[in-house]
Order: structure tokens, then C-alpha cells, then sequence
């Protein structure tokens, strides 16, 4: 089982930016802890992190072309006008969970991607990542 982690704009700035809201973890940590609980299912994870949604975009694309099972992604500054990474998601036919640190419906925001996506796992902190993968994990073996 393969999967795609994208991480949208901002999130390299992880552990820096508003650590009230987003926490202390940095990027370099939370990849750490996908990659151990990845390991642990037995699956398969590369990362992208990218400031640039055509990039997120191209991306999905050629992970749909290498037969991806399913992605992960965090739309991050992507959240308000994704419209590009939406309808590129609704296109391809690997599953993608939306996943955010922080309950962005409590803080008054919605997303344009998710719609895109078969669930959203937010609120959870950087946890929300290690729930994602869990949820893609059954999902797929489903």
C-alpha cells in the first residue's frame, strides 16, 4: 500500500508558525512520526511539502499515473481558494482524506477542498495525521 502525504502552503514553517494554534512539533518531527506509524501498518509514505498548488496539483497527478492507493493532504493555505487541487482530486481514483491540526469549523473556516475528500480528520493536533493514516489504512484494506 502506497500513500501521498501533501502538505500545503505554510506547513514547513510547522513548530515556528503560531505555535498556540499549531503546537511545537516542527515538520521534520511530525514526518518522523507518519513515517514510524506508516512503517508500523506496513505502508508506504512519501511526503511533499509545497507552497505552490499547481505543484500539489502535479503531484497528485503523477502519484495517480504510479497507481497510488491513496492521499493524505493538508490544503493548509490552500484551504480558501483550492479550487484547482479540488477538481483534481475529484478526478483521480485514489481516495485522499483532508486532515488539519487544528478544528478549522471552530475557528469560523471552510474548506474548498473537502468536498474532494472521502472524510476530514481535524481538531486533533498533529495526532490528526497518525488518525489519517490509520483511517486510509482500513479504508483501503477494507
Amino acid at each position: 500500500m502506497k500513500l501521498l502525504l501533501i502538505q500545503g502552503a505554510n506547513m514547513e514553517h510547522l513548530g515556528r508558525r503560531q505555535p498556540e494554534l499549531y503546537g511545537t512539533t516542527t515538520a521534520k518531527e511530525l514526518d518522523s512520526m507518519v513515517r514510524r506509524r506508516a512503517r508500523e501498518l506496513g505502508v508506504s509514505i512519501d511526503i511533499l511539502y509545497t507552497n505552490t498548488e499547481g505543484e500539489a496539483v502535479t503531484a497528485i497527478y503523477k502519484a495517480e499515473r504510479a497507481a497510488i492507493d491513496g492521499i493524505i493532504f493538508n490544503p493548509a493555505g490552500f484551504l480558501h481558494a483550492g479550487h484547482a487541487l479540488r477538481d483534481c482530486l475529484r478526478s483521480i481514483q485514489a481516495p485522499a482524506i483532508e486532515v488539519h491540526i487544528t478544528n478549522i469549523e471552530k475557528r469560523g473556516y471552510g474548506s474548498i477542498t473537502s468536498e474532494a475528500a472521502v472524510g476530514m480528520i481535524a481538531g486533533f493536533g498533529v495526532q490528526s495525521y497518525i488518525l489519517a493514516i490509520d483511517a486510509m489504512a482500513t479504508r483501503l484494506k477494507g
